[in-house]
């Protein structure tokens, strides 16, 4: 049996994208290969959630961060990053930006 956390998944798309060249389907493709094995174990229902993101153009990462946030109580997603609070909040995720000075 193989695990993989998720930070390392996180870099694992991070390296394919920025480093190799990936597309998003590129990127979601060698996850699925990776999930279809049988030895591999992940916690799926948060690397859907990146999935999700991914494909909707933002960070697999971001996805997965907003998936453990609610995973782990807290209701709202907040971010700098304009476009992941905007992607997240057309998939019903609470988002809010975050701002800094008065």
């Amino acid at each position: 049996m193989i695990a993989i956390a998720l930070p390392c998944l996180c870099e694992f798309v991070w390296v394919l994208k920025r480093f190799y060249g990936f597309s998003s389907g590129d990127v979601a493709g060698a996850i699925g290969a990776l999930l279809a094995s049988a030895n591999i174990r992940v916690n799926r229902p948060a690397v859907d959630a990146g999935l999700l993101v991914l494909e909707a153009g933002g960070d697999f990462a971001d996805g997965v961060i907003a998936f453990e946030g609610r995973w782990l109580g807290g209701n709202t997603f907040v971010s700098f990053d304009r476009e992941a609070v905007a992607i997240l909040s057309a998939q019903r995720f609470e988002a809010r930006l975050l701002t800094l000075g008065p």
